[in-house]
């Protein structure tokens, strides 16, 4: 699994699932326990409909000129 969710677009991730996760757990609806996907898409920074969409967030890594 390639990385392929950026730091922005993880905190938001994590956030939301936070929020979704506690709200279920203080009673919400069930549906709310669906934060469990957007939270460990943003712990393992990897998102498999990013993936099938062709879609990256995070920073291209950069090729260095170093010359030894």
């Amino acid at each position: 699994m390639k990385t392929n969710v950026g730091n922005i677009d993880r905190a938001l991730r994590a956030l939301a699932g936070i929020a979704l996760i506690a709200w279920a757990v203080l009673g919400g609806p069930v549906w709310a326990w669906v934060g469990i996907v957007p939270l460990a898409t943003a712990l393992f920074k990897f998102c498999p409909a990013y993936s099938l969409l062709g879609i990256r967030t995070c920073a291209t890594p950069t090729k260095s000129n170093n010359i030894e």
